[in-house]
């Protein structure tokens, strides 16, 4: 069997081949097996279509860095089968998949479901955090933490084989493509863009969700102007595995009502997008579905001439340093030091950090050198949690302050080491 292309997605199908396609997105750190309980129903009126992430499953490990190239290779792999329209439903890291589908080839998306999703998965610093206990103590720590994420107590403690089933899947991920699709939710914000989604959009979340849970769901139900709430009690985050029946149910209803693939195929036209959906009647098990008035478009500025580099530079800075130093530096700021912030933020992070010349790796090196040369321990510290994220280990991290010594001082390095050591143990120690 010839290995998956780098720009395409390992897939299955299931359900009858001249049936309407329906795509079902897996979350981070499992595989297409996730929709298991749902296809046997779901096959009967659609041809169902799967996918494993890269690294997941028996997926090869081509790495992506962002939600954007997920959905490029997702479409190159349809394009490659001929499936030009389709249905989707995606949970979590899946949803935001579906999300960048209907914003950025609303052609191609028929109705979207979007399982324990949000428009901005927590905070940047939580999944650069994530990666980097991965890239130190590898998927284990996440594996052995997984269930706590995904199910409630009473389910874990009732359903000991898929608790064991789900730990295995996460561990059984390539560390670097985890990583990547951590960076892929780190980098992934749509709120501002929600009600640019303009396909009939169903948002299912489990009540006692604590990753992404009501509160999110709602979020994406206030922006998305045509869209339906459904909450399923007694489920945490991977509900499709921990309710079945009941997502499989709220699936039925919402694309057998939202979408007119019959009319489509025999007519050759798309129904017309915004149209809203007639009653979704949910099983006893959900909550009523709930309709919310589109949020507002708001057209990005016009920029003339060269860029200022300052919005870039606190990009830049953001997602080195992280939200919380850089939130924190920029409080912080008054009268007296906030040109200094707007000094640093726009030449120091935007003309010199983001230039093309070298890679974030590469620049953490030189700017630990530098640190340890000028004794600015306080800046170390926070470098060598940006290092981190960067990318380096802590063995590359450790090979960069002996170069150091021997070019900047034995005493000079002596304290850096007892700062990075100090850093590394707190960031590199996985949360019980």
């Amino acid at each position: 069997m010839s290995e998956t292309p780098p720009n395409t997605l390992q897939y299955r199908f299931d359900g009858p081949e001249d049936a309407p396609v329906l795509i079902l997105g897996p979350s981070l750190g499992t595989t297409w097996h996730m929709w298991d309980r749902q296809v046997p129903e779901l096959a009967q009126q659609w041809r169902i279509f799967r996918f494993d992430l890269p690294g997941h499953g028996g997926s090869p490990a081509h790495p992506a860095g962002s939600v954007g190239d997920l959905a490029e290779r997702l479409l190159a792999t349809l394009d490659a089968l001929g499936v030009q329209r389709f249905g989707y439903a995606g949970c979590a890291l899946g949803g935001a998949v579906g999300v960048q589908l209907a914003l950025r080839h609303p052609e191609r998306v028929a109705s979207l479901a979007l399982i324990a999703a949000s428009p901005r998965f927590g905070t940047a610093d939580e999944f650069r955090q994530r990666g980097v206990i991965v890239r130190t103590n590898g998927l284990d720590p996440i594996a052995r933490t997984s269930p706590d994420r995904w199910f409630t107590s009473g389910f874990a403690a009732t359903q000991p084989a898929i608790t064991e089933w789900a730990v295995q899947m996460v561990r059984t991920t390539d560390p670097g493509c985890y990583i990547a699709a951590c960076e892929a939710l780190a980098s992934f914000d749509v709120r501002a863009e929600l009600g640019m989604v303009g396909v009939p959009t169903l948002v299912l979340v489990g009540s006692d969700d604590q990753v992404t849970g009501p509160a999110e769901a709602r979020t994406l139900v206030a922006g998305i102007p045509d869209s339906r709430l459904a909450v399923v009690p007694g489920a945490s985050h991977l509900v499709p595995v921990e309710q079945p029946a009941a997502v499989t149910d709220l699936l039925v209803r919402h694309f057998s009502t939202a979408w007119q693939p019959a009319y489509e195929h025999s007519t050759g036209q798309t129904a017309v997008p915004g149209v809203s959906l007639r009653p979704l009647h949910v099983s006893p098990q959900t909550a009523p579905i709930a309709e919310i008035a589109p949020a507002p478009v708001v057209a990005p500025p016009q920029v003339m001439g060269r860029p200022d580099p300052y919005d870039a530079g606190l990009k830049v800075r953001r997602e080195v340093l992280g939200d919380a130093h850089v939130d924190r530096a920029l409080a912080q700021a008054d009268d007296f030091s906030g040109d200094f912030q707007e000094l640093i933020t726009r030449y120091a992070w935007g003309e010199v950090w983001d230039r093309p010349g070298l890679d974030r790796r590469s620049r953490s090196c030189v700017t630990l050198t530098a640190l340890v040369a000028g004794g600015h321990l306080d800046e170390l510290a926070f470098h060598t949690r940006a290092a981190l994220r960067n990318g380096l280990t802590p063995d590359e991290i450790k090979e960069v302050l002996l170069q150091a010594a021997v070019y900047c001082g034995v005493p000079a390095a002596n304290s850096a080491f007892r700062v990075a050591q100090q850093v590394i143990r707190e960031e590199t120690t996985p949360s019980e």
